[in-house]
């Protein structure tokens, strides 16, 4: 076989039996064809390489400048493939099973705080072309951080899950591993308000002979939902409008406040760990590392003690 037909194979077999995301698969694809073309430039092929050919691949990604992230995702990429490939009879060995990889940079990653995400909550209520945009943008907003959803499990909630008036909505997350999210009294009643005119929007649309919608949030586009480009550039509109950093605020950024949040309300780890759907509570720990970090801050800034000795 040719290499990208170990790729398409390989790739069909991830969506098949493990479920994996679009994105996920796309990101299999973009690594493992750039390793694929860089083997061509040494004379190899997927079938042929070495351990010493992944090795050097890797470094030659080191030199292009690429994180260390980056590395590791495309080292995990490649040896996933392998272990496929091993598994199916294509190859009697596993190159880069003996490949350690580069490690994870611990980053912190950036939160809200309390104020901040108030202060985007009424941007939403402000920011539109119409009625109906603000209350669509006001709901977003109250769901995404009343729940800690990922963007792409709010912007593809099919319209079912928020009939009833329901407490719980029922999310489909990574892996297509299902889980339920509570909803705070705000985001029920922003849910509601939205849902009527929702309702209403699309019984126009269908008298114009347009199909109808199975999502919440329902878009003319390729996907008929809204996307996550979209909904991220939005929420660097709504930061604008409340006077936060923009660079600070991404829909990940509410992901990581409502964990924080939680937590900081006494709220237990594995509690947290269901609500945003990690599969290891190892993930969710690091929003104790990040409450660690706010507490040392606010010692800093405002004990008395922290500010140095008084001067005479």
């Amino acid at each position: 076989m040719t290499d990208l037909r170990w790729i398409a194979t390989f790739l069909d077999a991830q969506a098949a039996e493990m479920g994996a995301a679009k994105n996920t698969q796309e990101a299999y694809a973009r690594d493992l064809r750039d390793f694929a073309h860089w083997l061509t430039t040494q004379n190899s092929s997927l079938a042929t390489a070495d351990q010493d050919k992944v090795e050097k691949y890797l470094i030659y990604c080191d030199a292009q400048g690429l994180a260390q992230s980056t590395r590791g995702r495309k080292l995990s990429s490649i040896k996933q493939l392998y272990r496929f490939a091993f598994e199916e009879g294509w190859r009697t060995d596993n190159p880069a099973i003996r490949i350690k990889g580069p490690g994870r940079a611990k980053r912190l990653p950036k939160t809200l705080d309390v104020s901040e995400v108030d202060r985007l909550l009424q941007a939403a209520r402000e920011t539109g072309r119409s009625r109906e945009d603000k209350l669509r943008n006001t709901c977003l907003m109250e769901l995404l951080y009343a729940t800690g959803m990922r963007v792409t499990e709010l912007v593809s909630l099919p319209v079912s899950a928020a009939r009833g008036d329901p407490q719980m909505l029922l999310v489909m997350g990574k892996g297509s591993k299902e889980r339920m999210v509570p909803l705070s009294p705000d985001a029920r009643e922003a849910l509601q308000v939205w849902l009527t005119v929702r309702d209403t929007m699309e019984e126009s649309a269908s008298a114009k002979g347009q199909p109808p919608s199975r999502f919440l949030f329902p878009s003319r586009g390729k996907l008929g939902h809204l996307t996550r480009h979209w909904f991220y550039q939005l929420i660097k509109d709504l930061a604008v409008t409340a006077g936060v950093s923009p660079a600070k605020v991404t829909p990940h950024t509410l992901r990581h406040a409502f964990a924080t949040h939680l937590l900081a309300n006494g709220a237990d780890l594995r509690s947290i760990q269901t609500l945003l759907g990690h599969a290891d509570v190892a993930t969710t720990e690091i929003y104790t590392h990040v409450l660690d970090e706010r507490l040392r801050e606010l010692v800093t800034e405002h004990h008395p003690l922290a500010k140095g000795p008084k001067c005479n």
